[in-house]
């Protein structure tokens, strides 16, 4: 059975961190009507000289609790601004997020872009 594409969905914006050594959540998806796939970026090139953001990706397997899949710390300015999400495949009853935690510096403000597909049959 061929799988197709039934929706698909572009989340965009710009998470606002309001202060330091908090977790803000970029963006946070799932359950959807069936398996579905999400990817994306987060543009890092707002940080200046001192900004320290800890970037962290996670999945709730069981659709509730979340575990950490990827975590890494960012330095201002960054000499390689954007961060990329590759693809992950979900099962429908999935959860999937992506926070920040500014440790250091001034709060800034970080653009987001991510897509999610969710699958079907023909």
């Amino acid at each position: 059975m061929p799988v197709v594409i039934a929706n698909k969905a572009r989340y965009a914006g710009i998470a606002a961190v309001s202060q330091l050594n908090q977790e803000t959540t970029v963006v946070e998806l799932g359950p959807f009507s069936d398996d579905w796939m999400v990817e994306g970026y987060i543009d890092m090139s707002g940080l200046q000289s001192g900004d320290t953001v800890v970037v962290s990706e996670y999945v709730a397997l069981d659709g509730a609790n979340y575990r950490l899949l990827y975590s890494a710390t960012v330095g201002g300015p960054a000499p390689q601004p954007a961060v990329r999400f590759h693809t992950k495949t979900l099962l429908s009853t999935m959860k999937y997020k992506v926070t920040v935690k500014q440790t250091g510096g001034t709060p800034r403000s970080v653009p987001y872009y991510f897509v999610v597909e969710v699958m079907g049959s023909a």
